[in-house]
């Protein structure tokens, strides 16, 4: 299921943007890219997503930072007696003259830019503002993904409809009529009989159990409409049907393949070879389903 979805938050002096994108996958899979600092939010995060959503690569990106700038000048006084206690010792050594302010203030670790602190308080209660706007984000998301859904559900029931006429156009065939098969039968016999000049029995009613097998689909006609009726509940449905629907779409696929080897006539091998058009296409669409 694809989507995108963003959010913008405030919390003191900390504003934050949310970024939330998903594309196909079997599985969900959650990739996440958090700013220096917010890496505690990982196990939340992925719980709040994996609450929301069953299936789908999902990017998530949080950028953060402080609207008051986020940090002060300080003089580091231990930094500046260091320096002046070297000044005292040279003084011993050599004449010096007293030294400027601006000077002292222009040597490194002297002057520090430090960065403010937060409060226990004011991390968690900034902590669950972020989380409450990814969850208004992942609401965002779940209603892009379900409209993206609907759609495919009228793809998918529309497909299901196709495999449902073509199985039941095969079943109606006149070439798996009794008759037909009967007229095949005597074919195959008569041609057995001109290529060998003696008359094996055995061999006779080999050939005979062997054309009314191939001939025989209607255990996979009935699989297939029972598999048709299967998908029409999952789509249904409220649950995350995805996975199912693929599962469902492989044995579609099998039955679709061994009634194809089955066929013994020209049309159900071209009505089976359009069902496995419309198979092939419907496993596409139900790997983007949630």
């Amino acid at each position: 299921m694809t989507g995108f979805a963003s959010r913008d938050g405030v919390a003191g002096p900390a504003a934050w943007h949310w970024e939330l994108r998903s594309v196909n996958s079997r599985g969900l899979d959650i990739r996440l890219r958090l700013p220096p600092g917010l890496e505690g939010l990982e196990p939340r995060i992925r719980a709040a997503i994996s609450q929301r959503l069953a299936r789908g690569s999902v990017a998530v990106n949080l950028s953060a930072k402080r609207t008051d700038g986020g940090s002060e000048i300080r003089l580091n006084a231990t930094a500046l007696r260091q320096v002046l206690g070297a000044l005292e010792a040279l003084k011993s050594m050599v004449e010096v003259a007293p030294p400027r302010a601006e000077a002292l203030l222009g040597i490194k670790g002297v002057l520090e830019l430090v960065e403010a602190e937060e409060s226990a308080p004011e991390t968690a209660a900034r902590n669950d503002a972020m989380l409450a706007d990814l969850e208004h984000a992942l609401g965002d998301l779940v209603g892009v993904r379900t409209a993206e859904g609907r759609r495919l559900e009228e793809i998918v029931l529309d497909q299901l409809l196709v495999i449902e006429r073509l199985t039941q156009r095969i079943a109606a065939l006149p070439a798996r009529s009794v008759e037909a098969v009967r007229v095949r039968l005597k074919e195959q016999v008569a041609r057995l009989l001109e290529s060998t000049g003696n008359f094996d029995e055995t061999r006779l009613y080999q050939e005979a159990a062997l054309l009314a097998a191939r001939a025989d689909v209607e255990e996979e006609l009935k699989r297939i409409l029972s598999h048709v009726a299967a998908a029409r509940e999952l789509v249904a449905g409220d649950a995350p049907a995805g996975r199912k629907l693929d599962f469902l779409a492989q044995e579609f696929n099998r039955e679709a393949n061994t009634l194809c080897s089955k066929a013994s006539d020209e049309e159900t091998t071209r009505a089976g070879l359009d069902l496995k058009a419309v198979i092939d296409q419907m496993r596409e669409q139900v790997q983007n389903v949630e």
